[in-house]
């Protein structure tokens, strides 16, 4: 069976507004939310607005979410690090943030003692890499993070707006088990970016999935209302071997009807991997 998983704060109602933070409040409830929904693991966030109340910044709080994730058989496999989306590794003059490497560095510290597989960067929006000096220099940051990667064992996945001609050269020049991409399905809608080209480039590094549905040029819709063509998107990933997750992160629902909407977009992507030829 595949395995199917949800954004941490999509199984809560939004806080202040906001489409994705961490659920301060209700971050233990989303366990047992997770698990009434058939969800398979929780993909944790770390942002900087909360990060004094994240459980993941204390052993105390790691040892809770293992324990949570037992009892609940809802693993975490995977942080969203929103933390770098507004403390920026790479700043708009193209150059490498040493303070925040380091905070990176001790993130990947945390990972590790919770048992997570990889953390995805996000470099999109404030943090886009698609200026000529940023995108230059993601080399050199990966170049940096490796070693900290290899001693933690913790894989960093890349969740980018670069198109998938520029992304692919650097994947390649790296060429390391422990970078990989992560493709976010509604993203690359938003963007324009064909999958058939997109994930032809890139299959082969992919490490992560965001399912999630976009107009074109605009924001997050519910999954089939946008321009993500689906059935290609899963069809590929299949032929390129994909193996690993799927991570709901699709647009909000009703308040309160978060655990039905979570089951409902389950089995939206259920549906879709069934449907694959064998």
């Amino acid at each position: 069976m595949p395995v199917i998983g949800i954004m941490q704060g999509r199984l809560s109602p939004p806080r202040e507004g906001r489409i994705q933070s961490f659920p301060v409040e209700t971050w233990e409830e989303e366990f047992p939310r997770a698990r009434e929904a058939g969800l398979d693991c929780i993909e944790w966030i770390y942002e900087k607005e909360t990060e004094e109340r994240n459980p993941l910044a204390s052993d105390e709080g790691i040892a809770r979410i293992r324990e949570l994730a037992g009892t609940w058989s809802v693993g975490v496999h995977s942080i969203c690090a929103d933390y770098y989306m507004t403390e920026q590794l790479i700043d708009a003059r193209g150059e490498v943030s040493r303070p925040n490497l380091r905070h990176l560095a001790w993130l990947m510290g945390c990972a590790r003692r919770l048992g997570a597989r990889y953390i995805i960067l996000p470099f999109v929006d404030a943090s886009s890499l698609r200026r000529v000096r940023r995108s230059a220099a993601l080399k050199t940051l990966l170049e940096m993070i490796l070693p900290e990667a290899e001693r933690s064992g913790i894989e960093i996945h890349l969740e980018t707006d670069l198109p998938p001609d520029t992304l692919i050269k650097v994947l390649r020049e790296i060429d390391h088990r422990l970078i990989r991409a992560n493709y976010d399905i509604g993203n690359s809608a938003s963007l324009g970016y064909g999958p058939q080209r997109e994930l032809t480039l890139l299959g082969e590094y992919i490490g992560s999935v965001h399912v999630k549905d976009r107009v074109l040029g605009g924001g997050s819709v519910p999954l089939g209302e946008g321009a993500a063509d689906f059935p290609l998107c899963f069809r590929l990933l299949a032929e390129s071997g994909y193996g690993g997750s799927y991570i709901l992160q699709a647009a909000r629902g009703a308040d309160g009807d978060e655990v039905g909407l979570a089951a409902r977009n389950r089995m939206f992507v259920l549906g879709h991997l069934a449907s694959l030829p064998t």
